[in-house]
């Protein structure tokens, strides 16, 4: 259940970017917790986009949303206490800077940044402010996950031992027709970064700690700069191994996380989002059924923002933001390292100096962009 609210105004959110993700997901968030925030200002260069969105929210509830064209004038003017953002990924470092700078929390559309360079940045901005920003993984966050994270870390299903990851999705040639997909400047990679992130960022919430991975990637369909496919071995640190697909090639899509421990098996199977009824878990002989779940509450980023309402309400770090996120965003790096270079790269090793902090492809010949 959410947290009751705190003494005082209700938080003040702002949108930046209006389109799909923003006037559908974030959007209805806001509206199913508008007993608990208030929804004041959005912006977008597109006017018609931006109209079309303002009407929507006030059928939604907010009636007295501020549109505006500029991201700087909307923070000086409206001084939102939370700033969600849903633009293309190439500007949520700089437009998650400019909010944490004014002194709001951030909730920003996956991948935060393009880089572990620019993630620290963010981190930089986080302890100059005292604000805080989250990045989307709204998996995490129905009540399947987490039951399954309790039951793993209680040890209920006895030690992790093997781990299978699978986002296997299907993109034709039209989608990579909006200029910044498949472009390492503008999206930060291919389905590593825009598609199988949620995936594996799920895997590593259950399973904790990874210590290395050997990975391969190749453009086998799709012109782009990045890869549209790709796979990985990963170690973690209790010894557990596993491996993680990401493709955008497949016309059978799924979603799937499996986990074989010591006393059962739990499978999640589900495509860009899950409820109790799409978990699994399967005893192993003569041990006991793990129990279910007291309630359903699928995954969303209506249960999202619910968490960071909460951490907002007592004044502690978001769920999703700081070590844990970037964690997801080194593994996604470690895979693309180990990837071009064919070598195996362990956590902790992709720092300042290193090409693949800087930027996902490491400026790798055959990766690189361009020119």
């Amino acid at each position: 259940m959410p947290s009751p609210s705190r003494p005082g105004p209700r938080p003040r959110a702002a949108v930046v970017g209006t389109g799909g993700i923003v006037t559908g997901n974030h959007l209805s968030a806001l509206a199913c917790l508008r007993d608990r925030i208030d929804l004041v200002a959005a912006v977008d260069v597109d006017r018609g986009r931006l109209d079309a969105f303002c009407h929507r929210a006030a059928e939604a509830g907010f009636a007295d949303v501020s549109a505006y064209s500029d991201l700087t004038a909307m923070l000086e003017e409206a001084r939102p206490d939370l700033v969600l953002i849903g633009t293309p990924p190439v500007l949520h470092c700089e437009q998650t800077v400019a909010a944490l700078k004014a002194g709001a929390w951030v909730l920003c559309e996956k991948p935060l940044t393009l880089s572990l360079a620019e993630y620290d940045e963010i981190a930089a901005a986080e302890e100059a402010s005292g604000a805080y920003a989250s990045v989307v993984f709204q998996h995490r966050y129905g009540s399947g996950a987490v039951h399954a994270r309790s039951l793993l870390a209680e040890g209920t299903l006895g030690r992790p031992l093997v781990a299978q990851c699978q986002t296997t999705w299907y993109r034709d040639t039209a989608y990579y027709e909006v200029p910044w997909r498949g472009r390492w400047a503008s999206e930060g990679g291919g389905p590593v970064m825009g598609h199988g992130i949620h995936q594996f960022d799920l895997m590593l919430h259950l399973l904790g700690e990874w210590t290395e991975v050997k990975a391969m990637a190749a453009r086998l369909v799709h012109d782009t700069e990045s890869e549209d496919v790709s796979t990985a071995l990963v170690r973690f640190k209790d010894g557990a191994l596993g491996t993680v697909v990401n493709s955008v090639l497949s016309p059978d899509e799924t979603s799937r996380i499996r986990i074989d421990c010591e006393k059962a098996t739990v499978e999640l199977t589900h495509l860009y989002g899950h409820s109790n009824d799409d978990w699994r878990y399967t005893p192993a002989p003569g041990a006991e059924q793990p129990p279910a779940p007291a309630a359903d509450v699928p995954s969303s980023h209506a249960a999202q923002l619910t968490a960071l309402l909460d951490a907002y309400d007592a004044s502690t770090r978001p769920p999703g933001s700081g070590q844990s996120a970037r964690s997801t965003l080194e593994f996604a790096a470690a895979m693309y390292k180990s990837a071009f270079t064919g070598a195996t790269v362990k956590a902790g090793e992709i720092g300042p100096g290193d090409p693949f902090y800087a930027a996902m492809h490491g400026d790798h010949p055959d990766w690189s962009p361009k020119q």
